[in-house]
């Protein structure tokens, strides 16, 4: 089968949305470093964006998903990664696609606080160096693609990932008051899908997230008990800071979370 999706990035999350564009019926072009963790029926091509051009001469993706990690979290990292990177492979195509999404973060909103529950009509106010770059490579994406939508995930959860499992199990939550937001990597997934094929045009920009902004302590407590962890400090909403995102927007698309809320994704505990 000729591709016609092409995944610029393909690990855990990439990976997940092309395995559910493959069960559609696609055919899925993945570039990645290491083709080896490409999961089959997605076909891998080797090449590392940070120096060097892919050779997409003999693709016309029609649904295109950038979804690349960069490491270690710096400014100069981020630049290479989601900026140089991702304008690499977007060049090297011989025409644009019909939809693509890029695959952002939440983080252009900073660690300050927001009084209010944050939006799409929210401007990025981005408080490091990664958080800077991934609004560079929002503008970059959309000069590239201008009918291109991003997508701000939240924090994802529900992979590899056991850093706040660690974190409850060793009693190191200490700061029960502020607000965390949160999807499953199932849902995320689920969402970049979504917004490649569902029937009318999608908006520029969506919040990925799930129905529920909670405070760490909550989460934290609600985590405890399972994991056989020490109780933490009880959070207060009074004493609530940081910031609180709504899905209202990707949710009036038809979008809805299998997991709206932690409860359910960490019913399992480490799920």
């Amino acid at each position: 089968m000729t591709p016609d999706v092409l995944l610029v990035g393909a690990g855990d999350l990439g990976a997940a949305v092309g395995l559910r564009l493959a069960d559609l019926g696609h055919g899925v072009l993945a570039l990645r470093r290491n083709t080896s963790k490409v999961p089959p029926p997605i076909i891998g091509r080797s090449v590392d964006l940070t120096r060097e051009a892919p050779d997409l001469s003999d693709v016309r993706p029609r649904l295109v998903v950038v979804a690349l990690t960069a490491r270690p979290r710096t400014g100069e990292s981020y630049r290479a990664t989601y900026v140089d990177g991702m304008a690499r492979a977007l060049d090297a195509l011989a025409a644009p696609p019909d939809r693509a999404v890029l695959v952002s973060s939440t983080a252009v909103h900073g660690g300050g606080d927001l009084p209010d529950l944050a939006d799409e009509t929210t401007p990025p106010a981005p408080s490091d160096g990664p958080g800077r770059m991934l609004v560079a490579a929002e503008e970059a994406f959309h000069e590239r693609v201008p009918h291109g939508t991003v997508l701000r995930l939240s924090g994802l959860y529900g992979g590899s990932s056991t850093r706040l499992l660690d974190q409850v199990r060793e009693g190191r939550v200490d700061d029960p008051h502020r607000w965390t937001n949160r999807i499953h990597r199932t849902d995320a997934a689920a969402a970049v899908v979504h917004l490649l094929t569902m029937p009318a045009e999608p908006e520029p920009l969506y919040l990925g997230t799930d129905d529920e902004p909670a405070q760490l302590g909550d989460v934290a407590a609600f985590l405890a008990g399972p994991l056989g962890a020490p109780a933490p400090p009880p959070a207060d909403p009074a004493q609530g800071h940081g910031k609180r995102l709504s899905n209202a927007r990707l949710r009036s698309t038809g979008w809805a979370p299998t997991y709206p809320s932690y409860r359910e994704g960490y019913a399992a505990v480490g799920g």
